[in-house]
C-alpha cells in the first residue's frame, strides 16, 4: 500500500514539474518578441526612477503627469534622434559610398619622426606605415575597393531593418511607461519572489541588482558624455568641421559601446588629405587616448553606483559585452552581482554555524 502511495506521489510530482515546465516554456515562447524590449525598458525605469520621483514631486504629486512626461523624455531621447540618424544614413547612402570609394585613391604620406620614438610599439607602428605608404596608389586601391563594397553593402543591407529597429524603440518606451506607472508593485513582486527563493539573501541580491543596472547606467553614460567632450575638444583644436554633429555621433557609438574610432579614424585621414601632417599626427595620438580610458572610467564609475569589487564589476561588464552585446553591459554585471551576494551570504552563514557548533560542544564539555 505504501509502495503504490510513493509511486503515486512521484507520478504527480513528475507530472507537475512537467506541466510547469510546459508552462514556462510556453510564456517564454509567447514573450520572446518583447523579451529585448523588456530588458531595455526595465534597465530605464531601474536607472531613471529617482529622476522620474523627482518630477513627480515638481508636478504636486501626480503620478500620471510624471509618468506622461518622462514618456514624452524617451521618446524624444530615443526615437527622434535615432529615427532622424537612421533617416539620413539612407538618403545619404550613395553619397557615403562615393565617399568610401573615394579614399581608394588616398596616399598614405610617410610617418612622422615621433611615431618611432614611441614606447614598445613605435617601430612595430613606423614599419607597417612606411610599408603601406610605398604601396602605389593603384595596388591600394584594389585593396581597399572590396572593404568598401563592404561597407555599402552593408548601409544597404541595414535599410531594410530599421522598422523593425523603430518598433522596438516603440515597445521599449511603452513598456517603459508601464512599469513608470506601476513602479512599487512591480518592485514588491520582484523582492517577495526572491525572498520566497532565498530568503532575506535573495531579496537583497534583488536590491543589489537594481543598484548594479544603475551603476552600471552611470558608468555607461558617464563614461560616453567624457570621451564625447575630450574628442570634442580634440577635433575643435584640429579645426574639423561639423564638430558638434560628430559629437553626437561619437556620444552614440559610445553609449552602444562601438567607440570613438569609427568617427575618429576618418578624421585623421580627412586630416592627412587635407595635408595637415601635424594636426593628423596629433589627433592619432589622442584618438589611442580617448578611445581607450573607457576601460579605466567605466569601472569606477560603475563601482560608485553599486558597492561590488571592482574585479566583479570589470568582469561582468567586458564578459556580458562579449557574450550578449551591448545588453550585456548590463545582464553581466548583474549576474555576478547577484552570485557573488548569494554565496558571500551562503559562506558567512555556513561560518556562522560552525561557530555555533563549536560553542555548543565547548558548553557540553
Amino acid at each position: 500500500m505504501n509502495n503504490d502511495q510513493s509511486s503515486r506521489d512521484i507520478t504527480r510530482t513528475m507530472l507537475a514539474v512537467l506541466f510547469i515546465g510546459i508552462l514556462i516554456a510556453a510564456t517564454f515562447w509567447i514573450l520572446r518578441p518583447f523579451l529585448t524590449a523588456t530588458i531595455w525598458a526595465t534597465m530605464i525605469v531601474v536607472t531613471t526612477w529617482p529622476f522620474m520621483l523627482s518630477v513627480q514631486k515638481m508636478l504636486w504629486g501626480k503620478r500620471g503627469l510624471a509618468v506622461t512626461l518622462m514618456t514624452v523624455i524617451l521618446l524624444l531621447v530615443f526615437i527622434v534622434p535615432f529615427a532622424f540618424a537612421i533617416i539620413s544614413v539612407i538618403e545619404r547612402a550613395d553619397d557615403i559610398g562615393n565617399w568610401v570609394q573615394s579614399l581608394t585613391h588616398f596616399a598614405l604620406p610617410p610617418p612622422p619622426s615621433w611615431v618611432e620614438q614611441l614606447p614598445l610599439v613605435g617601430a612595430r607602428i613606423t614599419a607597417r606605415w612606411t610599408e603601406v605608404a610605398a604601396i602605389p596608389p593603384e595596388e591600394l586601391s584594389g585593396r581597399l575597393a572590396p572593404h568598401a563594397r563592404k561597407v555599402v553593402g552593408w548601409l544597404v543591407s541595414q535599410a531594410g531593418s530599421v522598422g523593425m529597429m523603430i518598433v522596438q524603440f516603440l515597445l521599449t518606451v511603452i513598456i517603459s511607461a508601464v512599469l513608470y506607472a506601476t513602479g512599487e508593485s512591480a518592485a514588491s513582486g520582484v523582492c517577495r519572489f526572491a525572498r520566497r527563493l532565498a530568503g532575506d539573501p535573495g531579496e537583497d541580491a534583488a536590491i543589489l541588482a537594481a543598484k548594479a543596472v544603475r551603476g552600471v547606467a552611470l558608468g555607461v553614460v558617464g563614461t560616453a558624455l567624457i570621451q564625447s567632450l575630450l574628442a570634442a575638444i580634440g577635433l575643435a583644436f584640429a579645426g574639423v568641421p561639423a564638430v558638434t554633429l560628430l559629437t553626437a555621433a561619437i556620444f552614440i557609438l559610445c553609449v552602444a559601446q562601438v567607440g570613438p574610432g569609427l568617427v575618429l579614424i576618418p578624421v585623421i585621414v580627412w586630416l592627412y588629405w587635407q595635408d595637415q601632417t601635424l594636426w593628423g599626427s596629433i589627433m592619432v595620438a589622442w584618438t589611442l587616448f580617448v578611445g581607450t580610458i573607457d576601460n579605466f572610467i567605466r569601472p569606477l564609475l560603475i563601482k560608485k553606483g553599486a558597492d561590488l569589487p571592482l574585479l566583479l564589476i570589470f568582469a561582468g561588464v567586458i564578459g556580458g559585452l562579449i557574450s550578449f552585446g551591448v545588453i550585456g553591459l548590463f545582464i553581466g554585471p548583474v549576474m555576478l552581482a547577484v552570485t557573488y551576494t548569494l554565496l558571500e551570504v551562503w559562506v558567512s552563514r555556513g561560518e556562522l554555524d560552525q561557530g555555533e557548533s563549536i560553542q555548543v560542544e565547548s558548553g557540553t564539555d
